[in-house]
């Protein structure tokens, strides 16, 4: 019997980098002696200068779930390209039954997204952007679906350079 945790719980921070819980989930399992019950967590790592990471873990207690997925996720940052306090381009990505549509939105927008989507963004130091999410509901596909979207996105520069395009001075 699965039982998600809908409230993104509590915030850690350690040095520059800082940790939110996104999801915990608790697993039994019936054995001879009655019910073992089990933990995963979905754990969110940033330090708000355009990085930022996720992990998940499972451990039979809770508290070693959660430093296991923390872990993961300080291993696991991204560079997120920006462009101002948005994103440089729109992404439209598919993964795992998750689609997900980012825009980059005008300064003053806010960052406009589901509950599980905009810790992403506020741990990078993304200020604006709009996220719609086409078609998952759980919160491990929608994360991992929007990782994949931060890969592909380029700034104004890459772009130029893989064009083979020199810049007017």
């Amino acid at each position: 019997m699965a039982k998600h945790s809908d409230s993104p719980k509590k915030e850690k921070v350690d040095g520059d980098v800082k940790e939110k819980v996104l999801c915990i989930n608790r697993c039994s399992k019936v054995v001879k002696g009655g019910r073992k019950f089990s933990f995963s967590a979905l754990i969110l790592a940033g330090n708000g200068k355009g990085e930022v990471g996720f992990g998940f873990a499972k451990a039979n207690e809770l508290t070693d779930a959660i430093r296991k997925a923390g872990e993961a996720a300080r291993k696991n940052m991204v560079r997120c390209p920006t462009e101002g306090t948005t994103i440089p381009h729109e992404v439209l990505i598919h993964w795992d039954g998750a689609t997900m549509l980012l825009k980059p939105a005008p300064a003053g927008t806010g960052v406009i997204a589901g509950a599980k989507v905009r810790p992403v963004f506020e741990l990078a130091g993304i200020k604006d952007v709009l996220v719609k999410n086409l078609g998952a509901r759980n919160p491990i596909n929608q994360v991992q679906a929007l990782f994949r979207a931060i890969a592909k996105l380029s700034t104004r520069q890459e772009i130029k350079e893989r064009r083979g395009v020199e810049q007017a001075i």
